[in-house]
């Protein structure tokens, strides 16, 4: 009986695939760039990743400023599979990449002068071209996760990613610069596209514009744009806000350190994006006990997945990061230590933003990520300003907590609150969290003269 459910074609078992697809591609894909990440930072210096970061920070806030929703909006719509709607929003998608691209040109002097760093006037413009590549993405992407079939998509990432890493280090090992990482996600980029064209199957996108499709896209997309202007100050804001009290180093350290803590969250954030969305779209739990009961489960095991990877992070990121890396990231430890438990009243109720998605509720959504970055942005401004990294970290986790009854509020809307879920992993994530800080406080204090010796 199991194996026809993860061999069929019903719901469970496209969602069994999917998710096994999705963790499995993160897993195969976070490992690649964790080995990538340890041959490079023997390659370059502290300095490029900071610098990097920096660049990341504009480019990615280019993307989630701009974003008007076309994948959340493919894999909810009705009209997903018709072709008059994915040549729309394929259509809207490059017009974007175009815009953003030429965006960076006037963004790169804005970094220079902001940051001080005259070498972002070029560099910005270049590394945007990632944009401009990722613009001409084919749908069939999005609509293979509409319909939890996701195992073609995963198996070509894996591909382009192998083969982008080995440009990168190819590259970082003749130039020894910055320079190298920022033309090899370029690459990386031209790559994925040439991929995705060729070898996905399905029908080609052609430019054109349906005017139904068009209003469609831009009135579900409108709240995903606002939500996205908030989604940037709750997934860049840090890094932005510390390139002004931080030094380049010690901001490359703190974003190793952030992408190896960091990695359960986006783990079982993108497996929820692909499964969660069309699971609410099928199954909406406010419909019914046994829709209820089906989304309650699986919110229970991705909750308990990432709580195991989080803690277990928690608790070793320090002799990960001695064994890893060379002397020179070794702070790094602390920051997989306090990033880990930070994220804790974050990881109780993420699964909520993607019910409402499901259910076409994208206006709810920005409501509650607007909440979210404001608070948030206060609390680590004030925090960073006062007591030093320690202190943005305690104002991260005070500033979850604050917010909670707003996500709380936006799922009893859709009728997926699960009073129990919320309250049982709060007892849990309170008591793990207490043991870590036992077990590894003086490193966590550590971070504190790192910062007061910028």
């Amino acid at each position: 009986m199991g194996q026809v459910a993860s061999t069929g074609f019903g719901l469970r078992a496209r969602l069994i695939r999917s998710s096994g697809w999705s963790a499995g591609g993160f897993l195969i894909s976070q490992g690649l760039r964790l080995g990538s990440n340890l041959v490079l930072t023997r390659l370059l210096f502290p300095e490029a990743f900071g610098l990097m970061a920096l660049i990341t920070i504009f480019i990615v806030g280019l993307t989630l400023l701009s974003d008007i929703g076309v994948s959340p909006s493919i894999q909810q719509s009705a009209r997903g599979d018709d072709t008059d709607f994915l040549d729309t929003a394929w259509t809207i998608q490059c017009i974007r990449g175009i815009v953003l691209w030429l965006s960076c040109f006037f963004l790169g002097t804005f970094a220079a002068w902001i940051y001080d760093d005259t070498r972002l006037e070029l560099m910005l413009p270049v590394a945007g071209l990632t944009l401009l590549v990722s613009g001409f993405n084919p749908t069939r992407i999005e609509t293979a996760s509409r319909h939890l079939m996701l195992g073609r998509v995963t198996m070509l990432d894996v591909i382009a990613q192998v083969l982008s890493l080995a440009v990168m280090i190819g590259l970082s090992f003749s130039m020894r610069s910055v320079w190298a990482l920022i033309i090899g996600g370029v690459i990386a980029a031209v790559i994925r596209l040439i991929i995705m064209q060729y070898y996905l199957p399905g029908p080609r996108n052609r430019f054109r514009w349906d005017q139904s499709a068009a209003v469609e896209l831009i009135n579900f997309g409108k709240w995903i744009f606002l939500s996205t202007l908030c989604g940037f100050a709750l997934t860049q804001g840090d890094k932005a806000i510390l390139g002004k009290y931080l030094s380049l180093e010690v901001l490359g350290i703190y974003n190793i350190g952030y992408f190896m803590a960091g990695f359960p969250q986006a783990m079982i954030s993108k497996i929820m994006s692909q499964v969660m969305i069309p699971l609410h779209r099928e199954c909406p739990p406010g419909a019914s006990d046994a829709n209820y009961a089906k989304v309650r489960k699986l919110r229970a095991v991705m909750t308990a997945l990432v709580f195991a990877a989080q803690f277990s992070l928690a608790f070793s990121g320090l002799w990960i990061i001695a064994l890893l890396y060379d002397d020179r990231f070794l702070a790094a430890g602390a920051v997989v230590v306090a990033v880990a438990c930070m994220n804790v009243p974050f990881l109780i109720g993420m699964t909520y933003d993607f019910s409402a998605l499901g259910q076409g509720d994208s206006r709810g959504v920005f409501r509650l990520l607007l909440v979210k970055a404001t608070v948030q942005t206060v609390f680590f401004i004030a925090g960073m300003e006062y007591y030093g990294l320690l202190g943005a970290f305690a104002g991260l986790w005070v500033s979850q907590v604050l917010v909670h009854p707003f996500v709380i509020q936006l799922a009893r809307r859709h009728g997926a609150w699960d009073p129990w879920h919320d309250l049982s992993y709060a007892v849990l994530g309170v008591i793990l969290t207490a043991l870590v800080l036992h077990v590894h406080g003086d490193a966590l204090l550590s971070l504190q003269s790192l910062t007061l010796d910028q």
